[in-house]
């Protein structure tokens, strides 16, 4: 190790030339000017140590919520199949659409006039809070007065990808800092041996919008979410390959975090900062992440509770996962499932086939997760959050102006459903009217900046002052759009 360490310490040596000054000197200024502009920007209270980025930082504001788990339904449920209770659209099943609510609008698939849908499943009134739910969720039922609805979202996207980026990174386009990015550049993590930021995926496949749904945009890269998977090795490689034991991982992890400063001092490149500390996090993680991961440490009450299958890759394994990393510090975990764009193309997309299946695997997770938490102690410090990219028509889909064999709704920005839970959050609340079929709100929507801002302001962060200078821009995650948060559901 000595000599590898020798031989770096030469060639960089070597490299300390007049010409190597005037060559990299304005990309080491530059590197100082970012560093110190992001310093600036966050305030100096919140002035972080290059060397340790995740350690955890005071709040902005009085912080209800000290973690979140983020639940993201890909592919968008029909909240008409869900929440949102329309007697109306109901009664007016099978006929054709008023022209007033299709002039001037896009969709995805419907063309023509297509006919309103009625909701596919009975809904009933919740006795203790008054909300209203249909069939397809008689567990978390049982949670709703932990629950507080917004009946009014609006998105300004209508299809998969760049809505899920909007959600996420508060632009439609690529190359945007995560939520989860920003929270963790915030405000750290409490424990050092995890990622601030994890991932879990179910359902199949990715979401839409790919990785860059988690991906740190202009951030530094060390705070972008780690992707861990719910069955086998939680990350790829983290176990030692053959021959090589934890002493000789420490010279080796200790040896390139030397070369690698060595880099720093000559560069200013704060990415070379990212990849000494996720070298030395991969160390600590051999121990924490398998603990962390290891399902096998529940007891059959606690699996019985989620539903979990051991060995599988699920929404309810990843719900039991989630508590288990907000139990150890974790501060941003987030679940996306896939499988939820029920257009009615085939039967896995039919409201009355698909759909009610994707709610069987859904039911008993959200019931559990909340009252685990609960039981715990946790949710009085934790953010639950499930929603969407967006919601569903009134109309049945009509791709190509045909009706089609099986049942399904389009995409709809317009009004849709999400809920939160926990930390800071009113129970049994439901906010917001839309008219009698669900098209449009009749009280202010919610944009998705204001639901970002609510969630950073129960954070204890300001989505105002919460920045970072890049193309010239202290750029947020609420964008440049005055947003503001939602008052009515806190508690």
């Amino acid at each position: 190790m000595n000599r590898i360490f020798q031989g770096a310490r030469q060639a960089a040596l070597q490299d300390i030339t007049r010409r190597h000054f005037l060559q990299r000197c304005s990309a080491g200024l530059g590197s100082l000017w970012l560093t110190l502009e992001a310093n600036a920007s966050i305030g100096a209270a919140e002035r972080r140590d290059a060397a340790r980025p995740l350690t955890a930082r005071p709040s902005q504001l009085h912080a209800k919520a000290k973690r979140i788990i983020y639940l993201h339904m890909a592919g968008a449920p029909s909240q008409l199949e869900l929440f949102t209770h329309k007697p109306e659209l109901a009664k007016l099943n099978g006929q054709d659409c008023p022209r007033e609510f299709l002039e001037g609008k896009r969709f995805a698939f419907l063309r023509g006039v297509p006919q309103l849908l009625g909701p596919v499943f009975p809904f009933h009134q919740e006795k203790r809070t008054g909300l209203w739910i249909s069939d397809r969720l008689p567990l978390f039922e049982q949670v709703l007065d932990k629950v507080s609805f917004i009946y009014t979202m609006q998105s300004e996207q209508f299809n998969h990808a760049p809505g899920q980026l909007l959600v996420h990174t508060g632009n439609a386009n690529l190359g945007y800092a995560s939520f989860g990015s920003w929270v963790t550049y915030g405000l750290g993590s409490d424990n050092q041996n995890m990622p601030g930021y994890v991932v879990l995926l179910s359902g199949g496949r990715y979401p839409d919008g790919g990785k860059s749904l988690w991906g740190s945009g202009f951030l530094p890269s060390v705070y972008q979410g780690v992707q861990c998977r719910s069955e086998g090795a939680p990350v790829l490689y983290l176990a030692n390959p053959a021959g090589i034991d934890a002493e000789t991982r420490k010279d080796v992890v200790q040896t390139v975090a030397a070369i690698n400063r060595r880099a720093y001092d000559r560069l200013g490149d704060p990415e070379v900062l990212t990849r000494i500390s996720q070298y030395e996090m991969a160390s600590r993680m051999q121990l924490s992440a398998s603990d962390a991961f290891d399902l096998a440490q529940e007891p059959e009450g606690i699996h019985a509770l989620y539903g979990t299958r051991r060995g599988e890759e699920s929404f309810a394994n990843n719900c039991l996962l989630a508590r288990r990393l907000v139990e150890r510090g974790v501060r941003f975990v987030q679940l996306f499932d896939w499988g939820w764009d029920t257009h009615g193309a085939n039967a896995d997309e039919a409201l009355d086939v698909g759909f009610k299946k994707k709610c069987e695997g859904l039911d008993r997770p959200l019931y559990a997760l909340l009252t685990d938490l609960e039981q715990r102690g946790l949710l009085d410090e934790t953010l639950v959050v499930w929603g969407t990219e967006f919601g569903r028509t009134p109309m049945r889909e009509n791709r190509g102006g045909q009706q089609m064999k099986f049942i399904g709704r389009d995409h709809h920005p317009f009004a849709f459903t999400i809920w939160m839970a926990g930390a800071g959050v009113k129970g049994g609340l439901g906010l917001g009217e839309t008219d009698p079929i669900g098209f449009y709100p009749t009280t202010p929507p919610v944009p998705i900046r204001d639901f970002q801002a609510t969630i950073l302001h129960l954070l204890g962060l300001d989505h105002k002052t919460l920045r970072f200078p890049f193309q010239g821009l202290d750029q947020r995650l609420t964008g440049f759009t005055p947003a503001k948060v939602v008052h009515e559901i806190l508690a």
